[in-house]
């Protein structure tokens, strides 16, 4: 859940502004007869009446590529049950109800008559907050681009772009317990984790749902999946395989306060378990406020500053910053005042002020936070490294790089975009946020590159029913407008103008204003941004895929230098704790060697025979290398040099290089990255 900051907002009251806060937490083709004359396995036998259109023709897609691989746009970032969070009353309508669609798409009860009371419209997209509502049949006012309170994922839209092309869909259960707390409508309490459970059932009843249309359990195009062998089989059968995923602020109510955890190790493997077992194989393990697991990134400006304020109202800490170690940054938090919410502030509290160059939060990846990434790799499930603090994802990408871990997901444009080569080297998975046509066309061709070395789809990430705001319309007179009806991106289906009820969207009128029109906007990005482009996200769901099942598939990494003889070049003595070197292999990560504090140091591992030596990992204390060496030897008296850096920046280095058979190992310091000596926590060495 994001929001995407594309609109000015103007001054709101005290409880507006914290609400503002908390929201971010969060070719032509001949025409086309109605999609109710299709009559083959698509079309379902029962579909409710009356329902909304779906005004697409022609037999979805099935099977594979000429390569065997599967086809089809994946949405790596979707909401489809946030109706069910923050209390209930913050995202008025449901992607489904027995009872038909003027049960799902009618508005919150205190939006009636004339939205006067629909505190959450009218601080998300300005004026009054009034408007007609109205559901179905008329929808006058919504769903809309600009509307962030109402329901965009009714399930015969999300039909609409499965049959439009799409073949993997990430429904992220998201929730916020601040936000839940402070709205004034609710109908249920705010635990986190709660409304997790009941969103993950609420998925499945919507299978359920879609099931009985088409005569039974496991016959519907939506199809929840909890792996990739299974997934990969739904796409192959022309169906949309559903993944779950976690975006909370408070996982297994991991948050901190004071900075003091709220949780243990414990906490997190029973909350790990249980969504395993719920089906939830991605997730995020912070989100806008600071938690028990990993420091945020940033957001900036007036927001920014609101947004801390929430940070101390939840956790009674501000913020924190420290200058960048590298290119990676968060957004600058920067001097812009926010009154109304720091009025909130207790007596004598004021918001801190920012070093200009120091941009970084300093609150990284906790110990917890690393047990939380070991424990999701321990269960093959992906992490979802948006929202993290440049810092905290360093860190993250340093562990799954040291245990060749594919199981990385950028999901929707919240990552420092200079760690993207980062995430394809280590066989990650990265969507770009539903931006308008243009934007998307732009971003999507300055990473066209990588992409190609790296043999690589890419996705979008709709963040639909997260309060993000969607592409608004371009115009009916615009040079190259979406001509109705156009052809699919796979060219099997015919796509005419979306009718609900009484309307009909146009994307070139109305933008994109709920899950239906995603085909639209993709036809719009290829008018704009070419071909090319829809080529690489018609790839996506292969690459998904790909990144999912290497996961599944990793295998824990066998450190060959664990217990073996350890020498070195001198070892730092202290009375009351051993620095020596074999602590460096001894698979403890409170022990360390350490050396004197001079340059030219060394650390010699002899692994007791000779073995195929292709990649070796360090784990640095404090006391890091800035300039080094990896050495190998089979005799331990004639050294090969296989790896070297100058620019060594502490924390877990990955060192990968051509095989070499070798019986000895050595670390040659060159240069220190401190007024100390060099520090080691623990030393890998791999054959694979």
């Amino acid at each position: 859940m994001t929001r995407h900051p594309h609109r000015r907002r103007r001054p709101l009251t005290v409880l507006s502004l914290l609400l503002t806060v908390l929201a971010m937490t969060l070719g032509a083709a001949p025409a086309a007869p109605n999609s109710s004359a299709d009559t083959g396995w698509w079309t379902p036998a029962a579909r409710p009446a009356p329902d909304s259109g779906i005004n697409v023709t022609g037999e979805p897609f099935k099977g594979t590529d000429a390569q065997g691989q599967v086809r089809g746009f994946v949405d790596a970032h979707n909401h489809l049950m946030a109706n069910e969070a923050f209390g209930g009353r913050l995202i008025c309508g449901k992607p489904f109800s027995e009872l038909g669609i003027a049960d799902a798409l009618k508005d919150c009860p205190e939006h009636y008559p004339d939205g006067s009371l629909a505190l959450f419209d009218f601080i998300t997209k300005g004026g009054d907050g009034k408007h007609d509502p109205t559901g179905w049949p008329t929808f006058k006012d919504w769903p809309a681009y600009d509307s962030m309170t109402h329901q965009q994922n009714y399930y015969a839209w999300v039909e609409r772009a499965w049959r439009g092309g799409q073949r993997v869909l990430v429904n992220d259960l998201v929730t916020n317990g601040v936000i839940c707390s402070v709205y004034p409508f609710k109908d249920r309490g705010c635990d986190e984790m709660t409304s997790i459970r009941l969103q993950a059932r609420k998925t499945y009843d919507m299978q359920a749902y879609i099931d009985t249309m088409y005569g039974g359990a496991g016959k519907g195009w939506f199809r929840i999946v909890t792996d990739s062998a299974q997934a990969r089989e739904v796409v192959q059968q022309g169906k949309l395989a559903v993944v779950l995923g976690v975006e909370t602020s408070e996982p297994f109510g991991c948050k901190q306060i004071l900075d003091i955890a709220q949780c243990g190790k414990a906490d997190i493997d029973r909350g790990l378990d249980e969504l395993y077992a719920l089906g939830v194989r991605s997730m995020f393990l912070c989100h806008k406020f600071d938690n028990a697991l990993c420091g945020v990134r940033f957001d900036e400006g007036t927001l920014g500053t609101a947004i801390n304020v929430g940070q101390f109202l939840s956790t009674g800490t501000f913020w924190q910053t420290e200058k960048c170690a590298g290119p990676q940054h968060d957004n600058p938090i920067g001097g812009a005042a926010a009154p109304n919410a720091e009025k909130t502030l207790p007596p004598g509290v004021s918001v801190p002020s920012y070093a200009a160059d120091a941009q970084c939060n300093s609150r990284g990846l906790t110990d917890l936070g690393e047990y939380a990434v070991r424990g999701m790799m321990q269960r093959k499930m992906m992490l979802e490294i948006d929202h993290m603090g440049v810092k905290a994802t360093g860190r993250v990408l340093d562990i799954v790089e040291s245990a060749s871990y594919a199981g990385v997901l950028s999901s929707h444009s919240w990552m420092d975009l200079n760690w993207t080569e980062r995430v394809y080297r280590a066989g990650g998975f990265i969507a770009q946020y539903m931006h308008g046509s243009e934007e998307f066309s732009a971003e999507a061709k300055r990473t066209d590159a990588l992409r190609d070395k790296y043999n690589v789809g890419y996705g979008y990430g709709t963040d639909m029913n997260g309060v993000g705001g969607w592409p608004a319309p371009r115009g009916a007179d615009t040079a190259n407008p979406v001509k109705y009806p156009f052809r699919s991106a796979d060219g099997t289906t015919v796509i005419d103008r979306q009718t609900s009820g009484e309307r009909t969207w146009d994307l070139n009128t109305d933008g994109a204003a709920h899950y239906g029109l995603v085909p639209d906007w993709v036809e719009d990005i290829r008018l704009v941004g070419g071909q090319g482009v829809v080529d690489d996200l018609f790839r996506g769901a292969e690459s998904y895929l790909d990144t999912w099942g290497a996961s599944e598939n990793h295998k824990a990494n066998v450190n060959v230098a664990a217990g073996s003889a350890v020498s070195a070049s001198s070892a730092e003595w202290n009375p009351l704790t051993s620095y020596a070197p074999g602590r460096a292999v001894d698979g403890d990560t409170g022990t360390r060697w350490a050396s004197d504090w001079s340059n030219d140091q060394w650390l010699g591992i002899d692994l007791g025979s000779a073995k195929l030596v292709k990649r070796v990992t360090l784990d640095w204390e404090r006391a890091y290398g800035k300039a080094y060496r990896i050495e190998l030897s089979s005799d331990g008296a004639n050294w090969r040099s296989v790896w070297s850096t100058t620019a060594g920046d502490g924390g877990l280095d990955t060192a990968r290089f051509t095989g070499v058979p070798a019986r000895y190992v050595r670390i040659q310091g060159l240069e220190r990255g401190t007024e100390w000596g060099y520090s080691l926590r623990e030393v890998g060495v791999y054959t694979n």
